[in-house]
């Protein structure tokens, strides 16, 4: 069964172990010297990174998160879907093999590869990318790069990419299973897995461990950018952390919205006023004693968090794989 299972799917295997064995030798090569320059530069290397370089870490990112996506699609959801559409299966389960012991094996051996192909690129990208992470860390700049919490890069470090492949390709099973049509079991996967990984940032990474709060003082120097609903934007000081939420505090401490007249500061009969007159109205508005009140995950929750989500893709990993041994016995005739 396992050689068998291995045939079906190593066409669409090779592909993915390919593209991320590519990735990771690239990453070899051009890592230590970036290391080197971290040892010089310090939390400034974001700043004296090489466009190649740059090239590279928008590239490792794109393919750690597109790798679970695609071994649900192509590995997971035509893997059973397949089988039952064509009707192969009554001659597996005709041949001295029971329907568990069939799925056993598409399961194991499927979930097995597709955790070892995104721990690999994972393990890769995080290596390369930890001198970027550490100058960010430390004070570095992220208007181009991302600090290792930021929504976007935390799916690409760590472990939790293992867990995204084992999710997605399970997924991908089920989602077969039900539907028997592998092309619509291909897209119905696609789409699932995207909406969980919107899912999850937007409203539950942010509770999986204890965030940290501060308060921020308004002045001429802050940035800041303007929320729909006229409050302040403030980025505290707080490096390598994740915003999570905010609030604008008035002179007496309680949350509240910014005056009309800062919104009219801003602006001016042509549009926009200068960038000298922002600033005057951002210190004005900080002179009249309005704060912001930030609550972030800090960079050191990185892995509390990584632990946390890990657990939880591989918890409905584990469900899928229940709800599909249920439903090949009592519902797939």
């Amino acid at each position: 069964m396992i050689w068998l299972t291995w045939r079906q799917f190593r066409t669409q295997a090779a592909v993915v172990f390919a593209a991320v064995a590519a990735l990771a030798a690239t990453l070899a090569v051009t890592g230590p010297r970036l290391s080197d320059l971290y040892r010089a530069a310090g939390s400034s290397l974001v700043g004296q990174v090489s466009s190649s370089d740059q090239a590279l870490y928008y590239t490792g990112l794109l393919v750690v998160l597109a790798v679970p996506a695609v071994i649900g699609m192509f590995w997971g959801a035509p893997l059973i879907s397949r089988e039952l559409e064509t009707g192969t299966h009554y001659l597996a389960w005709n041949q001295g093999v029971t329907r568990t012991r069939w799925l056993a094996a598409k399961l194991g051996l499927g979930a097995a590869a597709a955790m070892t192909a995104a721990g690999l690129g994972a393990l890769a990208v995080s290596w390369w990318s930890s001198p970027i992470d550490r100058a960010i860390n430390n004070g570095g700049a992220t208007d181009t790069y991302f600090a290792r919490l930021d929504p976007m890069a935390f799916p690409a470090r760590g472990v939790v990419p293992i867990a995204y492949a084992a999710f997605a390709f399970v997924l991908g099973v089920a989602l077969g299973l039900v539907i028997r049509r592998t092309l619509p079991a291909m897209a119905t996967t696609l789409v699932v897995y995207i909406a969980v990984q919107i899912a999850v940032p937007m409203w539950v990474r942010a509770h999986l461990a204890a965030p940290d709060q501060t308060t921020v003082p308004i002045t001429a120097r802050t940035h800041l950018g303007i929320q729909d609903d006229s409050s302040i934007v403030v980025h505290p000081d707080v490096h390598g952390g994740w915003l999570t939420s905010q609030h604008t505090l008035n002179a007496a401490g309680q949350p509240s919205s910014t005056p009309s007249s800062f919104a009219d500061c801003l602006y001016n009969k042509s549009g926009l006023a200068s960038l000298k007159q922002v600033d005057r109205c951002i210190a004005d508005l900080g002179a009249q004693g309005y704060k912001q009140q930030v609550t972030y995950q800090p960079a050191g929750n990185f892995w509390a968090l990584q632990w946390a989500e890990t657990g939880i893709y591989l918890g409905l990993a584990l469900a899928l794989a229940g709800f599909c041994a249920w439903w090949i016995r009592r519902r797939v005739t």
